[in-house]
């Protein structure tokens, strides 16, 4: 039973949200960029703990940490106003469809052929919480590629209805992260699309591997690798890459070059280290403000882990298990 506090709260969230839903597709494109900056803006001073965190991963990131303090400072505010772009972006899409959406997003393939051919028979699709990710996957539902997409459900139930429903609005199908990987088997064995976030971290454990994050050891999710696994499903990684007007570049890249006999964390590792390089050289859309490394080796000698980042012996034994599989 929830406390009469915690029902006020989620009342109160769910009616913001609605006014967002109902009120931000009536805005003028030109007129949202500086509403999102603005709330973006107020998100970051008054979200005291994400603010701290997101200076302590940009100092803790060797390619990163010889930003001055200000400069930092002024990352984590961009951070924020992309993401508040984004989630407004999400409710605003109602105004795109497949006629239009190319006023707004360029799409541009790595390898297109390679692309097609891999994406025949369905595909794994994967991308970062990385400038625009909820408009890169709604263009594809425009460009006819369905996806049965995994989202985590909010605490507030009220929203996880309101989000599934806008992330939908090109033809997709949206299932929670709770008991997803059956659906998904299920999905891939139909020769369908799946698609989720690859870089949210995971509590170590059996649904989670070890990647080098920025040089630095964390936990995030083996689903991709999992599925490729058991269904050989090509992985498809795509990133969205903000410009300066409020449109965006949306990169399809090249299919994962797989070896034979890899395993999942190498494979998570793979899809990693293809995103990194467009985050080290344009990190402001990336999110920050997550605590990206809870966790850190007994052994970090010459290595700077962030303030929250605490030893636990369940994750070197859990790091040691996994290099030994």
């Amino acid at each position: 039973m929830k406390s009469p506090v915690k029902q006020l709260r989620y009342y109160l969230e769910w009616v913001a949200i609605n006014c967002m839903k109902l009120l931000i597709p009536l805005v003028p494109r030109a007129l949202l960029l500086p509403i999102a900056k603005n709330l973006g803006t107020a998100a970051y001073i008054f979200d005291r703990r994400g603010r701290k965190t997101g200076i302590a991963n940009v100092k803790a990131v060797n390619k990163l940490k010889k930003l001055s303090k200000s400069n930092s400072e002024e990352l984590i505010l961009n951070s924020y106003q992309q993401f508040a772009l984004s989630m407004c972006d999400l409710f605003w899409s109602s105004n795109i469809n497949k006629t239009n959406y190319s006023k707004f997003i360029q799409v541009e393939f790595e390898n297109k052929e390679a692309i097609e051919k891999a994406s025949r028979n369905g595909a794994i699709w994967v991308t970062p919480h990385y400038g625009n990710f909820e408009l890169i996957s709604l263009v594809m539902g425009f460009r006819n590629i369905k996806f049965t997409v995994v989202a985590q459900d909010f605490r507030n139930p009220r929203l996880t209805a309101i989000f599934k429903r806008a992330r939908e609005h090109s033809g997709h199908k949206v299932i929670s992260s709770k008991r997803a990987v059956v659906r998904l088997l299920k999905t891939l064995r139909s020769d369908e699309h799946v698609a989720f976030l690859t870089d949210l971290t995971v509590a170590p454990g059996a649904e989670s591997v070890p990647v080098q994050c920025f040089s630095l050891i964390t936990s995030v999710t083996r689903l991709h690798a999992f599925l490729n696994s058991k269904t050989n499903a090509p992985i498809i990684p795509g990133i969205s890459i903000p410009c300066s007007d409020g449109t965006y570049i949306m990169k399809i890249l090249s299919p994962l070059k797989i070896p034979e006999g890899c395993d999942q964390t190498a494979i998570a590792q793979k899809c990693w280290d293809v995103f990194e390089p467009y985050i080290s050289e344009f990190p402001e859309p990336w999110i920050w403000m997550y605590r990206h490394w809870k966790y850190k080796p007994r052994e970090t000698i010459d290595v700077n882990y962030p303030y929250y980042s605490h030893v636990s012996k369940k994750f070197d034994s859990w790091i040691k298990e996994s290099s030994e599989n």
